[in-house]
């Protein structure tokens, strides 16, 4: 009789497991298509106009903040591949809170880093978008709208992976409170 309500008792912690393993695997696999396809868009976007006969190009490398924005998709692209491996490795290994711990800080410096160049395209885009009178910066995108369409997508994109690293941070951090106890 007791044996069977031990079994009783182990399901339920094993099924958890799995909703958490499939959740996880969901958000990180999520994180890494977004980032890798915001880093697509971005390098891939180019655009050229004429303005006044004389013609204009417009890329991404043209400004650093879109570099750093393309860059850090791309990290956290590679590093959210890097996290999936590790979530089925700990998994293997069991529910051990000093693993969680690992991924609550890996998620972290994944989310401080791309919230940081969502940031600087953001930033860029809204001088692209409105100006800046007060510099003399005229605004470019009624010029190169096709630019700064893909550039808001791309910028979308990686909010969207920011939220899900909010998720998977705040979901490590929830696991790997047991160390303290």
């Amino acid at each position: 009789m007791a044996s069977i309500e031990a079994k009783i008792q182990q399901n339920p912690p094993q099924k958890t497991q799995n909703v958490f393993l499939g959740t996880q695997i969901f958000m990180r696999t999520f994180t890494m298509t977004a980032t890798l396809a915001a880093t697509w868009v971005t390098v891939t976007n180019k655009q050229t106009a004429q303005i006044v006969g004389i013609e204009f190009d417009a890329r991404y490398n043209y400004s650093p903040a879109f570099t750093f924005f393309a860059y850090a998709n791309a990290v956290v692209s590679a590093f959210s591949l890097l996290s999936l491996f590790l979530v089925f490795l700990f998994h293997r290994k069991g529910s051990n809170p000093a693993n969680y711990f690992i991924l609550f800080l890996h998620d972290l410096l994944m989310l401080c880093l791309l919230l940081a160049g969502c940031s600087a395209a953001t930033a860029i885009g809204y001088v692209g978008q409105y100006g800046n009178s007060h510099s003399g910066w005229a605004p470019i995108c009624d010029h190169f709208g096709k630019f700064c369409k893909r550039g808001t997508n791309s910028v979308v994109l990686s909010y969207l992976s920011v939220i899900f690293l909010l998720m998977l941070t705040i979901s490590s951090s929830t696991k790997s409170r047991q160390i303290l106890v």
